[in-house]
């Protein structure tokens, strides 16, 4: 299945370029750079010079880039959980 702004929640978000648009810590707000791994409350940000940042899901807003150049903004409440549950506790809206 293509991503698209509609089920970007369903998808795997290692490997797409992030930008952080809001976060409880303003010295991260802006961060940019590629997500390199995720886990149930923390998502790692490889930025351009190899630093890696983790940053908590929960107190995030993200604007990820797809497919196209197309930027989708994500609360990060919502991809609270591991990968594989998010899949499950979307799955009505990943089919439609």
């Amino acid at each position: 299945m293509k991503i698209t702004p509609s089920n970007i929640l369903c998808h795997e978000l290692i490997g797409l370029k992030v930008r952080v648009q809001q976060y409880t810590d303003p010295g991260l707000v802006g961060l940019t750079g590629v997500v390199v791994d995720e886990t149930l409350k923390t998502l790692v940000i490889e930025r351009p010079d190899g630093k890696k940042v983790r940053i908590f899901k929960a107190n995030s807003v993200l604007v990820f880039k797809i497919p196209g150049d197309i930027e989708v903004s994500v609360m990060g409440i919502d991809l609270m959980g591991r990968p594989w549950d998010r899949l499950k506790k979307n799955i009505k809206k990943c089919w439609v």
